[in-house]
């Protein structure tokens, strides 16, 4: 895993789930990319189950187990994995 594209929170939930014994859970997170995903990219996000986002598009969402984030952080065509955080309305 290439520690240095997660954010925080997204590293500190996939240690969370390293020591747990529960099924490893689905992480909803930002995908941000360095250019939008050609021919080749667009193949390999599929395989991972992440829907190809519209054309020229670097920035887009998916729901990720804990291995398909591992693998998609060591390709040098992804710049940063942020996880996503449920928005609370403010009183």
């Amino acid at each position: 895993m290439n520690h240095r594209k997660l954010d925080p929170g997204l590293a500190m939930a996939l240690k969370d789930t390293e020591t747990s014994n529960e099924d490893v859970p689905a992480f909803d997170i930002f995908i941000r990319m360095a250019r939008a995903p050609g021919t080749d990219e667009v193949t390999y996000l599929e395989k991972l189950g992440i829907s190809c986002p519209a054309a020229g598009r670097r920035i887009f969402t998916a729901t990720l187990s804990a291995r398909a984030v591992d693998e998609l952080s060591k390709q040098p065509w992804v710049r940063y994995l942020q996880l996503s955080r449920q928005l609370q309305l403010l009183g």
